[in-house]
């Protein structure tokens, strides 16, 4: 995490205020106490002009660490759900939330469709190449999923070691499928050496969706079952594929 170094805005604004009033002051006390010298003869006014200085800072710090403790407060809540190796959400989050966007679909009347993502023989691919470009691979396929669902609804997770999900609300089966193909081609295209793998020569994945709806007995817990026994039947039949199993 990178340190806040930068004045916030209200803090400058705060400053500045502080500064405007010591002036006015200033003025009045002018004002009241003229005379045929100038004002920073007399020692009382340079003391309250250093006063109110200072007194401008005080109050100006006390905004700045207000501002950061609210900053920080925002970083580490969000840091809670977010995968720190991928940058995408991360398990916590899918469960904490899951339910709630079923709820909210099918209030709606509408179709969510729920895709669980598996990188095909990535224990090979650790094995041969490292864990560090392993990790790169993770960063660079959540990378890849993120762009490749267009809709600010769709959620993108990685749900545990080589595995991700997506979670897409207000879109069918058809939808899923397109989807679906798009992503495999995408993760092929972007053309990760995998010379261990058994059935490419680059990074592939396989995906299994579910699609349901109307339905408010259905749970997370019901989605992600089916879709994992869809991603089983990609896996089985050759993997680099998607399978489709309807939830109802």
């Amino acid at each position: 995490m990178e340190k806040t170094v930068k004045l916030s805005a209200r803090t400058i604004i705060a400053f500045f205020v502080s500064l405007v009033l010591l002036i006015i002051i200033l003025a009045i006390l002018i004002t009241i106490k003229p005379g045929s010298e100038p004002w920073y003869a007399y020692p009382v006014n340079i003391a309250l002009v250093i006063l109110g200085f200072l007194c401008s800072l005080f109050f100006s710090m006390i905004v700045q660490n207000k501002h950061e403790i609210a900053y920080m407060n925002e970083y580490f809540k969000k840091m809670e759900v977010m995968d720190a190796l991928t940058g995408v959400y991360n398990r916590r989050y899918i469960d904490e939330n899951i339910d709630r966007l079923i709820k909210s679909v099918t209030r709606a009347n509408g179709v969510l469709s729920l895709m669980m993502i598996d990188l095909d023989f990535f224990k090979k691919y650790n094995d041969s190449y490292g864990h560090g470009k392993g990790d790169n691979c993770l960063r660079n396929i959540a990378k890849i999923l993120g762009q490749s669902l267009k809709r600010d609804n769709d959620v993108v997770a990685r749900y545990g070691g080589e595995e991700f999900i997506a979670i897409l609300p207000y879109t069918d089966e058809k939808g899923a499928q397109m989807i679906a193909d798009r992503l495999i081609k995408n993760v092929k295209d972007f053309n990760i050496p995998h010379a261990q793998s058994e059935i490419a020569d680059r990074v592939t994945i396989s995906i299994g969706i579910t699609t349901g709806g109307g339905n408010y007995s259905l749970t997370g817990t019901d989605y992600i079952n089916k879709a994992n026994e869809a991603l089983d039947h990609s896996k089985r039949d050759g993997r680099n594929r998607y399978t489709f199993i309807n939830i109802e």
